[in-house]
């Protein structure tokens, strides 16, 4: 007669997990006895969405003091649009593991997570928010982060600044050393970035040759000193040459900088980027390998239509 072993219990956490929007697989730990979900700065879990009210919806751990089990309501909190759960709107319902709940454009899950269900989510997450070469943010995922500093930046009053970057002449180093030193100057060049920044700035890779970041709390001086140590380290660094798959001898690029500052250019994160880019098509036009400031453009610069991406 076999006896059956018992098996250990599973750590089960609660979190909400993104099913669309920005935040697409982010999940979110549910550590507090109260949790509010809205647009407004202060929620706990703030989604970018002009169709859910600023405190949309309250989940509450409710803990039975006779059987020590912790159940999870969920609370419409009068938001004007409504609160759905499993596609009917409600005003206080149980969470159970795996219900869907509706706030505006978005959908998020609630599941209860153990360690490995935990991690695999974290892998997920960092697979479609980064760049899979450099590490860097996607685009994507960038102009989530930027649009979450400048509402952060409009309730603070605080400044910050857009680099947009682009590698000089990046089609000379495919075309003639290879794609594999492509491949691997564009990685060298993300960690050099980075190397830079400083904790909490961002950074991310367009696609091709192009980055961006932006750099919290920085006035326009501040980010045309980070902006120039990066354009001197690009310029100064000795990137590999590969063949064969190994290394087999360095290489030198440089990079051009367009610098927007918010709020002085503009209060709007797209605006910004599209600002920075003008700075840079007139880095590009000085000779390349220099930074330029958008607020520095002149009126006739301005009007110009930029022209097709030219590395």
């Amino acid at each position: 007669m076999s006896t059956q072993t018992k098996r250990p219990k599973r750590d089960l956490r609660p979190a909400l997990v993104f099913l669309t929007g920005d935040l697409l697989a982010v999940p979110i730990p549910l550590e507090r006895e109260e949790v509010i979900i809205g647009r407004a700065l202060e929620a706990d879990v703030r989604v970018n969405d002009t169709r859910i009210s600023r405190r949309h919806a309250r989940i509450t751990a409710v803990t039975d003091e006779n059987t020590g089990e912790t159940a999870y309501l969920l609370e419409d909190l009068g938001s004007s649009n409504g609160t759905l759960l499993n596609g009917e709107k409600i005003s206080e319902e149980t969470l159970h593991n795996g219900d869907k709940i509706a706030l505006g454009e978005h959908i998020l899950r609630f599941e209860l997570l153990d360690e490995i269900d935990r991690e695999y989510q974290h892998q997920i997450r960092r697979l479609l928010a980064h760049d899979d070469l450099t590490g860097l943010l996607s685009s994507r995922s960038f102009f989530s982060e930027l649009r979450r500093e400048a509402s952060r930046a409009k309730q603070s009053d605080l400044p910050f600044c857009v680099l947009m970057m682009d590698i000089d002449h990046f089609k000379n180093v495919n075309d003639t050393y290879g794609h594999l030193t492509g491949s691997k100057t564009i990685e060298e060049i993300g960690m050099c970035i980075m190397s830079i920044l400083r904790n909490g700035d961002a950074a991310s890779r367009f696609g091709g040759e192009e980055f961006a970041a932006f750099l919290l709390e920085a006035e326009m001086n501040q980010a045309m000193v980070a902006a120039e140590r990066i354009r001197k380290t690009i310029e100064r660094q000795p990137f590999s040459v590969i063949r064969q798959g190994r290394p087999s001898g360095i290489h030198h690029i440089t990079m051009s900088i367009g610098v927007a500052s918010f709020p002085q250019d503009s209060e709007d994160p797209i605006e910004l980027v599209e600002m920075a880019d003008s700075a840079l098509y007139k880095a590009k036009r000085l000779g390349r390998n220099k930074v330029c400031a958008y607020r520095d453009l002149t009126d006739e610069e301005l009007s110009r239509p930029l022209p097709p991406r030219e590395s």
